[in-house]
C-alpha cells in the first residue's frame, strides 16, 4: 500500500530542491553521461512516454555491431552516451562506435587494437568488459574518453580518430603513476571515468589474487593525458589510514582495494564521491591484518586535487569479496523537517547507507554489532564488529535456513540440498571464511551490482534490482612450492591452483559466470590458449607475471595433453615473494545448486525495489524477471533501471532476453519487449528531433545466455 501523504511529502521536497540542485546543464536533458548524469542518479527529466502510452513503445531501430564472440561468451555492458544527437557506444570487441542516434546508422569506428601490436602476439591488447565512454569539449575540440585493455585513449568524437597529442599517441598506459612498479601486472577500467573542469579522474579494475596491483585513483589533464595527482587507497607512511594496517609495509605489497565500479560528482561542492572494492587476497586476509582503510570504503575526495575530504567504510577487513559494487547516487532527501543533501551507497550485502553529502555522517542509525571471529584459518585476524545501518530497510535477504531451501524441488532434489546443507556453516552475512564450506548470501554478485540504482529527485525514491542467489566459499591449503623436480604436469596442476583454481574451480568445469575448460582444446589451439592467458580477456584477467613455461605447463595440464606432461619442468631461478605466497586459496565460485542447476534457495531470485529514502522504508519489491519453470521466481540481474519524469522505471538485466516498463509509483508492470540477447546493461533515455528513445545494449554472455551484438532503440509509433 502507498502512503500517499509520504508521497506528497517526498515530492514537495524533491520539487523543491530538484530546481536548486540540479546542474543547469544539458546532461538534465537527455543522456551525455555515464549513468544519466554525474550524480549517478540515471533519471530522465524527459516525458514524452509516460504511464499511458508506454504501453505503445516499438522499436525505432536496431544497430548490429557485428563482433560478437559465441565462444567466448561476448557480452555487451555499456550504458551509450548521446550527445547532440550521437550515440557513443563499446561493442563486444572494445571498438569504440558513433551512431546516428535517431537511425542507429554508423557514423565511424574506432578500434583500439589496430593501434597495438599485431593479434598474434602474446601481449596484444586485453579485452574488458567497457561499461561505458566519457565526452569532452571545448569549443570545437570534442573528445571521447574511453579505456580498452590497460589504456586510456583519445579519441576525436567527430570523426573518430586518435588525438595524438594525448598521453603517448593518443594513449595513456594506466600501468604508469601508480607509486609501485606494476609491469605486468593486470590493469584496466571496466567503468568509465569522470570529468571534472578539465581533469579526467579514473579507476581501476586489477586482480584479485596476492600480486594484484594498487587500486590508487588518479586524475589526468584532457587536454595533455599528463598525470595530475594521485590518491592511495592503501596509504603510504604519514597518510591518514596508514595506521589501519597492521603491517607497516603493507603498501608496498597489498593490491586492489580499488575504485572499480566508477564515480559520482558533487560539481558545485568539488566533491568526487569514489566507491572502492576490498583488498588483495579477497578471502584470506593474515597478510593484510587490521581494519584495511580505504577498502570496502565510500570516498569522498577534493576533485580538483585529490585530498581526502571524508571516509566511510561500510564492511572492515573484508574477507567476503563485498565490494561497493556501484557509484552512489547523490540525491536530497526531506528528514526531520529538513532537506539534506545526501549520498545513497548501495553494497553487496542489501543494504544502502546513506550519508551527508558534506560530512560522511550517517543519516540513519548505524549499529557496529559485534560478529563471530573464530577461524581455523591460521594467520587470519578477523574485525570483531561490522556496520549494520537500522534504515533504509535491507533490499535483499540476509539469512537462510532450512525454511528458505526452494519449495519447487522434487523430493530427491530437495534431500540433495538439506543434505549439502548440513556440511555447510550458514545463517548470517558474515561466517568466517574456512575449510568447512560457508554460505554467502547474498551472494558473491549481491544485492546491488554494477548496474546501480536509478534515484528519483522529486520524491525521494530510490529503485534497485537486487540478485537474491546463495553461493558456498570453502578454503583449502594452498598448493606448496615443489621440493623437487617436476614434470609439465606437476607444474601445470600447481599453476592452475595458485592461479586459476579460484574462477574455473578444483574440477576445471568451471562456476558461477566463469566458462567450464573441460574440452577447451576443441575450441582452440594451444597457441590461442598461451596468448590468453597472458592477455587475458573479459572477466579473465592477464597473467603476464607467468613465463612462457608456465602457461606451457598450465596449457599442459587443462588440455590433458599427456604428451606435454611428461617434459621436464624447469625451475624458475627468480627468488618466491613470501609476503604473496599464501597459506590457503579458494576452491571456485560455486553457486548453490541442487543436482539438477536449480537454485537451492526459494525464489524470488531477482528482485526490483522502491525505497522511500525519506523514510528509509521499503514501498515495493516485485520480482524481477521472468523464469521458464516458475511463476514470480525472478531471475539473477545484471544492469541497473532507469526512472523517468514520465513516472515509469525501465530495466532489462534480466536473463529472459526483454526489457521492462513499471509505473514507479506502484510497481506495475506497463509493457515489456522481447531482445535479441539479454541485455546486461543500464538502458540510455534520449531525445533527437522531439522525439524520445529508450535504448539498450543486447550483449548477453552471462548465466549461460547467447552472446549478442546489438543496441535496440525503442520510442513511440507515429512519432
Amino acid at each position: 500500500m502507498i502512503n500517499t501523504h509520504k508521497l506528497f511529502i517526498g515530492v514537495l521536497a524533491g520539487v523543491i530542491l530538484s530546481s536548486c540542485n540540479q546542474p543547469k546543464t544539458k546532461d538534465t536533458d537527455g543522456w551525455r553521461v555515464y549513468g544519466g548524469n554525474k550524480q549517478s542518479t540515471r533519471y530522465s527529466s524527459l516525458t514524452q512516454i509516460d504511464t499511458n502510452n508506454v504501453k505503445d513503445l516499438t522499436v525505432a531501430w536496431t544497430h548490429h555491431t557485428h563482433d560478437a564472440d559465441t565462444n567466448a561468451h561476448s557480452q555487451i555492458q555499456c550504458n551509450p552516451i548521446i550527445v547532440d544527437g550521437v550515440l557513443y557506444a563499446t561493442t563486444p570487441h572494445l571498438k569504440l562506435v558513433a551512431l546516428n542516434a535517431a537511425t542507429g546508422e554508423q557514423k565511424w569506428a574506432f578500434d583500439p587494437d589496430q593501434q597495438n601490436i599485431t593479434s598474434t602476439s602474446p601481449n596484444r591488447f586485453a579485452l574488458n568488459n567497457s561499461r561505458g565512454v566519457t565526452y569532452w569539449e571545448d569549443g570545437d575540440d570534442k573528445r571521447i574518453i574511453f579505456c580498452a585493455g590497460s589504456f586510456i585513449y583519445a579519441v576525436n568524437a567527430v570523426n573518430g580518430q586518435p588525438i595524438k597529442d594525448f598521453g603517448s599517441d593518443g594513449k595513456v598506459n594506466m600501468h604508469d603513476n601508480l607509486d609501485r612498479v606494476v609491469k605486468d601486472a593486470y590493469i584496466t577500467a571496466t567503468t568509465p571515468g569522470i570529468i571534472y573542469k578539465d581533469l579526467y579522474i579514473v579507476g581501476s579494475r586489477v586482480n584479485e589474487t596476492s600480486d594484484a596491483a594498487p587500486g590508487h585513483i588518479r586524475a589526468y589533464d584532457l587536454r595533455t593525458g599528463k598525470f595530475k595527482w594521485i590518491f592511495h587507497t592503501i596509504p603510504h607512511p604519514g597518510e591518514k589510514g596508514y595506521e589501519t594496517w597492521d603491517d607497516p609495509n603493507a603498501w608496498k605489497h597489498i593490491g586492489a582495494a580499488n575504485s572499480w565500479s566508477g564515480f559520482s560528482l558533487d560539481e558545485a561542492r568539488g566533491l568526487l564521491f569514489a566507491p572502492t572494492g576490498s583488498a588483495a587476497f579477497d578471502f584470506y586476509g593474515g597478510k593484510r591484518k587490521g581494519a584495511g582503510l580505504y577498502a570496502n570504503s565510500l570516498l569522498a575526495l577534493d576533485a580538483a586535487t585529490g585530498k581526502l575530504v571524508w571516509h566511510y567504510q561500510v564492511i572492515h577487513h573484508d574477507v567476503w569479496d563485498k565490494d561497493l559494487p556501484t557509484a552512489p547516487s547523490l540525491v536530497t532527501i526531506r528528514k526531520d523537517g529538513k532537506n539534506i543533501d545526501a549520498v545513497a551507497q548501495p553494497t553487496k550485502h542489501g543494504f544502502i547507507f546513506v550519508l551527508d553529502r558534506a560530512t560522511g555522517k550517517p543519516l540513519f542509525p548505524v549499529d557496529e554489532k559485534q560478529m563471530d571471529i573464530h577461524t581455523e584459518l591460521v594467520g587470519e585476524k578477523l574485525w570483531p564488529t561490522q556496520p549494520i545501518p537500522r534504515l533504509p530497510e535491507p533490499f535483499a535477504r540476509q539469512s537462510l535456513s532450512e525454511k528458505d531451501i526452494n519449495p519447487n524441488l522434487s523430493a530427491d532434489e530437495r534431500a540433495d540440498v538439506l543434505n549439502q546443507l548440513k556440511g555447510y556453516r550458514y545463517g548470517s552475512m558474515f561466517i568466517p571464511p574456512g575449510k568447512q564450506p560457508s554460505v554467502i548470501f547474498p551472494g558473491f554478485d549481491g544485492g546491488a551490482e554494477w548496474g546501480g540504482p536509478a534515484a528519483d529527485p522529486t520524491t525521494g525514491w530510490l529503485y534497485i534490482n537486487a540478485n537474491e542467489m546463495a553461493w558456498v566459499l570453502t578454503m583449502i591449503d594452498a598448493t606448496k612450492q615443489p621440493t623437487g623436480a617436476e614434470d609439465f604436469g606437476q607444474a601445470g596442476q600447481r599453476l592452475f591452483a595458485q592461479n586459476c583454481m579460484g574462477c574455473h574451480g578444483q574440477d576445471r568445469k568451471g562456476s558461477g559466470n566463469y566458462p567450464s575448460l573441460i574440452n577447451i582444446n576443441k575450441k582452440y589451439r594451444d597457441e590461442e590458449i598461451l596468448n590468453l592467458i597472458a592477455s587475458g580477456r573479459r572477466m579473465m584477467p592477464s597473467f603476464k607475471q607467468l613465463s612462457l613455461q608456465d602457461r606451457q605447463a598450465v596449457v599442459s595440464f587443462i588440455t590433458n595433453n599427456t604428451t606435454n606432461q611428461t617434459r621436464k619442468f624447469t625451475e624458475a631461478k627468480a627468488p618466491i615473494d613470501t609476503f604473496l605466497n599464501l597459506p590457503y586459496q579458494m576452491t571456485g565460485y560455486k553457486k548453490f545448486l541442487s543436482k539438477d542447476g536449480s537454485p537451492a534457495i526459494a525464489p524470488p531470485w531477482g528482485t526490483l525495489n522502491a525505497i522511500n529514502l525519506n523514510t528509509g522504508k521499503r514501498e515495493w519489491r516485485i520480482p524481477l524477471g521472468d523464469d521458464p519453470k516458475i511463476k514470480n521466481a525472478g531471475t539473477e540481474n545484471y544492469g541497473g533501471p532507469a526512472v523517468t519524469a514520465g513516472g515509469l522505471v525501465f530495466i532489462a538485466a534480466t536473463k529472459d532476453s526483454k526489457i521492462r516498463a513499471f509505473n514507479k509509483t506502484t510497481g506495475k508492470l506497463l509493457w515489456q519487449a522481447d531482445l535479441p540477447a539479454s541485455g546486461f546493461a543500464t538502458p540510455s533515455i534520449y531525445e533527437v528531433d522531439g522525439r524520445q528513445y529508450v535504448v539498450i545494449a543486447c550483449g548477453g554472455g552471462k548465466l549461460k545466455t547467447k552472446s549478442g551484438d546489438a543496441y535496440v532503440a525503442f520510442a513511440l509509433a507515429g512519432k
